[in-house]
């Protein structure tokens, strides 16, 4: 019988699919375990071998999991909404829904010809409208509740209201804008419903702000910051720009300590949680206020400038403030003398974004506004500055600068020859230095001589509350999360405007479906694309949709026109595969679906999303704990980063100014451009297929009439070992893999390329290493008459393989070392080959421990001996210590130091019962030609040596 893979595979994929055999129970007596990936963009390149490395190492793992004895939920759904879809609707025109659909089939075709486990009865598109109607449900609970200090958690929004009817505000202590006034109950109580709701958005967990964001104007939207790379959009590589805007935003600086603390609880890497803990960024120090000294201009209000430090005790120090360009002060407190001077630097600085402005550390830039402070303590006047090193986005958006105690301050400083005071008495004030010494001497200070950092900072505090100019403070980085885009392709907002005050509707009318629209593009006044929909009000007597110009402003109203961004749905999609897609319609998790399942025990995907996906979604999740909707504070107890597998590209080298290609060895000394090319032209041995890369339509006529200089009578390419990626030529499509070479061996060889949070190369010539391996496991059971696997007595070496062989393939899936379970399956196959092993009691266990890698090849065998139930039922096998105990040894048998053959013998035979055996051996007396040996030298268990 033949070894013939494609069809085996198909077999097993159709009678899985049909027989739903990995179809999850919601009640079961076994343990449950929930494997979860990051679920894809549906792209229209499809997958190529670097994207099913988690997906393959997920599978495993929950294989494994279902032989330990595991009700095991394992779904594979789809982020079908986003800005890639939206950009080919606006370049061809075919509506997203259309093109996500198709990209949808051919990622679903893949992935099921890789074999994954997965239960598609449960699937989930963050597309579709009986998904994303609770993601909208889930906006209105956010705008429906605040965070309360007291109890530290979200409550809904009526608890306020009732404690504002009653006694006010002056009591409540929230997580909230911070220009709210105090008001009496019964201020409360006369303010009209616009004055009342207005004053509830600055309570809110979502509310609308006028907000500094990531403004792409070729894309038409906002951008989030891990949307931008190197100042332009990840998307296209289009201009960013810093823009202010009315949006929506979610307070998930609520919940910093909290997404700290439950850093602790998780079993994740240190790197992942030191990203988030940096990201998170807490910083426990002062907030100081600073009196701005009032100019001789009209503008005779007073202003105020907060700033936070980690550092109080260095206030004697500060010889300037900085404020972030876009700080809403530099327009009120600039000069008319530097006005010109700050708006051209405000312009400058809008086109880089914060992620560029923190990681440069060397530009020094900035501009005096013309205006001064006081110093709190002495009086003295401070002048003001703008600089983009301080960003809006992070503390007050003001610094102190203090140049004889910060790089930054001393260089921007020394640049503007600033005035650089050194108020300590040449001491070190590093607080590593300053946190344990009782001598420090601080000029122009009467109160801070002679105490370390902590007394200092506490009197520097205690001063500041006596003048009314500061208090302790802790500070995070987090910001609050702008929530609207300027898109189309997005989930629409269950809201509309009465009086311009926003509205949610019941959440018994959802959803609200995404309208049809014209373009995909803003319109030309500059709205999102939703407002080039003409069905797109909302009326409140019919609870419906209707027509644009039905809308009279008393009882029909205008939408929402932003839509959601991308982490709305990846926010709590893990929540949705919870629940049986027969259950979904009227829960977007039940609670006996949420009870069962409670959380992801093991999560595997990409390190990108630290610091958004995951930040995000921990911050729905407590949210969603706090109000009673879930039970668990944290989605992911294990979470694992896979590395990537990277693409050896190919090159040619056009020689510059020509259209002459030389061959990578001829191109020393020459000036030449290299271009990638197409892996798929380029054979084992680096040779290039010149004829088939001149007709490849793609490249159009650039290499079509071009002159390629060979060495040796071959064009040679260059190679690259790089990100796998379309642009770069260098993606290798799985469907030809599993093509020519299997789904098993795909998912072996990705394993075996090394360990799973590594980056590591593809070469697709290794990959008949392992499907050779396949072969030879298939020569193990089969033979051209057929199944050669009987109920023989297994022998002891037989037992030993099989046994180490489960003890080490467990050990390694434990720790997802798969890597090296691929290196001890081949050793066992081949120690078992040699041993003519044909004994079903060792060749069924060892199906089992190999079926998880390569469940198709397993399956067929598993059927052939005799077994009707799926290989994924078997009980994965025990490991017995006895069957890897030596009862015996092999000694070698040296004469004067040199082995001349060895002898098997009982572990426990003693020294004189040894010697007796190996001297009444024959090759002995034939060494010795009847000499006497001078002395026999015994090491039990280890050697014997014949001396003379």
């Amino acid at each position: 019988m033949k070894y013939d893979f494609n069809q085996i595979e198909k077999k097993w994929q159709d009678h899985w699919a049909k027989n739903e055999t990995f179809k999850a129970e919601n009640k079961s007596d076994k343990p449950k375990y929930y494997v979860l990936d990051m679920f894809p963009y549906p792209s229209g390149a499809g997958l190529h071998v670097g994207h099913p490395l988690g997906y393959i190492a997920s599978d495993i793992y929950a294989r494994y999991k279902r032989h330990k004895g595991f009700n095991v939920l394992h779904p594979q759904g789809y982020d079908s909404f986003g800005l890639p879809a939206e950009q080919y609707a606006i370049q061809t025109g075919q509506h997203p829904a259309v093109t996500t659909e198709e990209n949808i089939k051919t990622y679903r075709r893949q992935l099921d010809q890789i074999g994954f486990s997965f239960d598609w009865s449960r699937e989930v598109r963050t597309s579709d409208p009986n998904y994303y109607k609770w993601t909208q449900w889930i906006f209105i609970q956010l705008f429906e509740s605040w965070y309360n200090n007291d109890s530290n958690k979200a409550e809904h929004i009526e608890t306020l209201v009732r404690t504002f009817a009653s006694e006010g505000n002056s009591n409540i202590n929230a997580i909230c804008d911070d220009n709210i006034e105090i008001f009496s109950a019964e201020a409360w109580n006369n303010y009209s419903s616009e004055e009342q709701q207005e004053i509830l958005l600055k309570y809110r967990l979502t509310y609308l702000a006028e907000t500094e964001v990531n403004w792409c104007p070729a894309l038409g939207t906002v951008l989030a910051n891990d949307e931008i790379v190197n100042g332009v959009s990840e998307r296209g590589g289009h201009t960013v720009v810093r823009k202010k805007m009315t949006q929506w935003s979610m307070r998930i600086s609520a919940y910093a300590e909290r997404l700290l603390q439950g850093l602790d609880t998780v079993d994740w890497t240190d790197s992942l949680k030191e990203s988030q803990r940096n990201w998170i960024g807490k910083s426990v120090g002062a907030s100081v206020t600073f009196n701005v000294i009032p100019a001789t201009t009209s503008d005779e209000e007073s202003h105020k400038i907060d700033v936070f430090t980690t550092r109080p005790d260095t206030i004697f120090g500060v010889s300037f403030m900085t404020l972030a360009p876009e700080h809403e002060l530099v327009s009120k407190i600039t000069t008319s003398e530097q006005k010109a001077e700050v708006e051209a630097y405000i312009e400058k600085t809008a086109k880089r974004s914060e992620r560029d402005r923190m990681a440069d550390v060397k530009t020094i830039s900035g501009v005096f506004t013309g205006a001064y402070a006081e110093h709190p303590f002495s009086k003295e006047p401070i002048p003001i500055w703008i600089g983009d090193y301080v960003l809006a986005s992070y503390g007050t958006g003001a610094v102190m600068a203090v140049p004889c105690g910060d790089q930054r301050d001393y260089d921007f400083a020394k640049h503007f020859n600033i005035d650089i005071p050194n108020i300590f008495d040449n001491v070190d004030i590093s607080e590593e230095a300053y946190a344990s010494k009782d001598n420090v001497k601080i000029a122009n200070s009467d109160f801070l001589d002679g105490m370390n950092l902590k007394k200092a900072t506490k009197r520097v505090i205690f001063e500041l509350e006596k003048l009314g100019q500061g208090l302790g403070k802790t500070n995070y980085r987090l910001r609050d999360a702008v929530f609207s885009r300027q898109r189309y392709w997005g989930e629409p907002f269950p809201v509309y405007y009465v009086n311009g005050m926003p509205q949610m509707i019941d959440a018994e009318h959802l959803p609200i479906h995404l309208p049809e629209v014209e373009k995909y593009l803003p319109t030309e006044e500059g709205e999102p694309p939703l407002g080039r929909a003409d069905v797109w009000a909302w009326c409140t007597e019919t609870n419906s949709v209707v027509s644009n110009d039905k809308i009279n402003n008393t009882t029909i109203h205008p939408l929402e026109l932003n839509t959601m961004p991308g982490w709305a749905g990846s926010s709590w999609y893990f929540f949705r595969y919870m629940e049986e897609a027969s259950n979904r319609d009227d829960f977007f998790a039940s609670e006996e679906a949420l009870n069962y399942w409670e959380n992801v025990d093991l999560y595997i995907g990409g390190s990108e999303h630290a610091t958004g996906h995951l930040l995000y979604s921990r911050f729905w999740v407590k949210f969603l704990k706090d109000r009673g909707f879930v039970n668990v504070e944290e989605p992911f107890k294990k979470l694992i980063n896979q590395g990537m597998i990277l693409g050896t590209s190919a090159f040619v080298y056009r020689e510059e100014g020509t259209n002459t290609y030389l061959s990578e060895g001829l191109i020393k000394d020459k000036n030449v451009v290299p271009i990638h090319v197409k892996v798929q032209y380029v054979n084992a041995s680096d040779e290039l297929d010149i004829e088939g890369l001149k007709n490849d339509g793609e490249f159009g006529e650039e290499f079509k009439n071009a002159e390629f200089i060979l060495e040796d009578g071959v064009y040679k390419v260059g190679r690259e070992v790089e990100k796998m990626s379309k642009s770069k030529y260098n993606v290798v499509n799985p469907d030809s893999i599993c093509e020519d070479y299997g789904a098993d061996s795909l998912r072996l060889y990705e394993m075996f390329l090394g360990p799973l949070e590594q980056y590591k190369p593809w070469k697709t010539s290794g990959i008949s290493g392992v499907h050779g391996f396949l072969k030879k496991l298939w020569k193990l059971y089969v033979d051209d008459n057929g199944l050669k696997v009987d109920n023989s007595e297994p022998s002891k070496d037989s037992l030993k393989t099989l046994h180490k062989t489960i003890k080490k393939v467990e050990e390694d899936i434990e720790s997802f070392s798969f890597n090296t379970s691929v290196s001890t399956f081949m050793i066992a196959v081949n120690e078992l080959t040699s041993q003519k092993c044909a004994s079903k009691e060792i060749l069924e266990p060892l199906l089992i421990l190999i079926s998880p890698y390569a469940p198709h090849i397993a399956e067929e065998l598993w059927s052939l001996l005799g077994n009707n139930e799926s290989i994924s039922t078997a009980t994965f096998p025990v490991f017995e210590e006895k069957h890897l105990v030596e009862s015996s040894k092999t000694y070698p048998i040296s004469f004067n130091g040199k082995m001349r053959f060895t002898l098997e013998l009982p572990l426990d035979m003693s020294k004189e019962d040894i010697e007796k055996t190996v001297m009444a051996h024959e090759k002995t007396i034939a060494q010795l030609e009847g000499r006497t040996p001078k002395k026999v030298i015994i090491v039990p268990g280890k050697i014997v040596n014949i001396v003379g």
